[in-house]
């Protein structure tokens, strides 16, 4: 019998060539585009994207010759993702749309419907690759990096877990961007030379800031410019009584009020900015261009500083709340008062860093052998060992 395999086809190159592969492979295959939008209460562009893509995906799997349907996820798209966006957004925080919709749309979701269509597996065009081994009588399965390296997107997969990977095939996660449009060239495949997709998981060409505007009411406040060499950037490091205090110490914030600087602008709304922003401040007469170092959305006060090296953009250590840690290598799980040397980045196509994971009984730390920029609450920190993604956590 022929293994089954359902593969999101999106309407993109990648997921294209995912379909011819695994066809040549000898799989029988199944094309399903995800519907995820189309609530007209929040308009997203005059643009119609997911009606073009969906085209884009029929006329593939007419090419190949696979069976193909459309199926309408908006409403738990609405309830999983867009909700939830705006949740953290009011609350000051910044989510990593794309990982949310993998873990809880493409990998659960999705991946429900597929198996309950008989498949055997799902497949994605994600840059990234599965590896397995016995340990124990039991199989391990691995979240590998593409061997893509500009396009690595093991991050965005960083919450799934064994149950999820067991079932998922990544056809492309062996080739080089250039050969997976080469092969779409050659299959004469209507995606060959389409512009990869911008924009939030499927929501399309929209700016972020407009998309959360239809929910979040502009609310005009101020934004306070502090100095470089404000005094409380010249914090001594205490001598610390245990390992906690210091971990404290390190992934402690910098609290600000509006004393500590002065007011240099006006904003709509703390909760549409995120750190590390240097767009859209619309301030102008600096030296050197402000950055976002920090929102308070209960006061409604933006905090910027001058320059990429402006002492509050960077930090040494995060926390992440037990509820959040995640491992996709559940044996590898660390203990409390347990240490683990990994690698680590805190967001997307950021090369990875140094740094020691601390597990504690509250949580755990990330201590990061240089100082981060931007460590932004909502986003979500992802560990590694070489090759391998180990696990993740949202940053708190």
């Amino acid at each position: 019998m022929k293994k089954k395999v359902v593969v999101g086809l999106s309407g993109g190159v990648d997921s294209s060539v995912s379909a011819y592969l695994l066809q040549e492979q000898g799989y029988e295959v199944i094309g399903l585009f995800m519907k995820n939008w189309h609530d007209d209460s929040v308009t997203i562009s005059d643009e119609c994207p997911w009606l073009d893509d969906s085209n884009d995906a029929m006329m593939v799997a007419d090419k190949l010759g696979i069976p193909f349907q459309t199926v309408d996820l908006s409403e738990q798209y609405k309830e999983r993702i867009v909700d939830y966006m705006f949740n953290e957004y009011e609350r000051g925080r910044t989510p990593n749309p794309d990982v949310l919709c993998n873990r809880e749309i493409k990998f659960d979701v999705f991946m429900k419907i597929a198996l309950s269509l008989g498949a055997d597996y799902v497949a994605t065009g994600h840059y990234c690759r599965k590896g397995e081994f016995e340990k124990d009588g039991e199989t391990i399965y691995q979240l590998l990096s593409g061997k893509d390296n500009n396009k690595d997107q093991s991050y965005f997969l960083c919450q799934l877990n064994q149950e999820q990977l067991s079932k998922t095939l990544f056809p492309i996660g062996e080739l080089q961007k250039s050969e997976v449009r080469r092969i779409a060239a050659e299959q004469e495949l209507v995606t060959a030379d389409k512009k990869d997709s911008q924009g939030l998981c499927f929501i399309g060409k929209v700016r972020l800031p407009e998309f959360l505007q239809q929910k979040l009411q502009p609310k005009e406040g101020v934004i306070v410019e502090i100095e470089a060499d404000e005094d409380l950037y010249k914090t001594e490091t205490p001598s610390f009584t245990n390992k906690k205090e210091e971990l404290d110490f390190l992934s402690k914030k910098y609290e600000y009020t509006s004393k500590d600087g002065k007011v240099v602008g006006k904003h709509q709304g703390a909760h549409y900015f995120t750190k590390g922003q240097r767009k859209g401040l619309a301030v102008g007469g600096t030296p050197e261009p402000l950055f976002v170092i920090d929102t308070d959305v209960d006061e409604n006060v933006i905090y910027t500083g001058q320059g990429k090296d402006h002492p509050g953009i960077y930090r040494k250590a995060l926390f992440i709340t037990n509820e959040e840690v995640h491992w996709v290598r559940k044996d590898l799980a660390i203990k409390a008062d347990e240490t683990l040397e990994v690698m680590a980045r805190i967001r997307y196509r950021q090369p990875l860093q140094k740094a020691i994971l601390h597990q504690t009984e509250n949580g755990m730390y990330v201590v990061f052998e240089e100082p981060q920029a931007s460590i932004t609450e909502g986003q979500f920190v992802a560990w590694y060992d070489g090759e391998e993604l180990l696990g993740s956590g949202v940053i708190s």
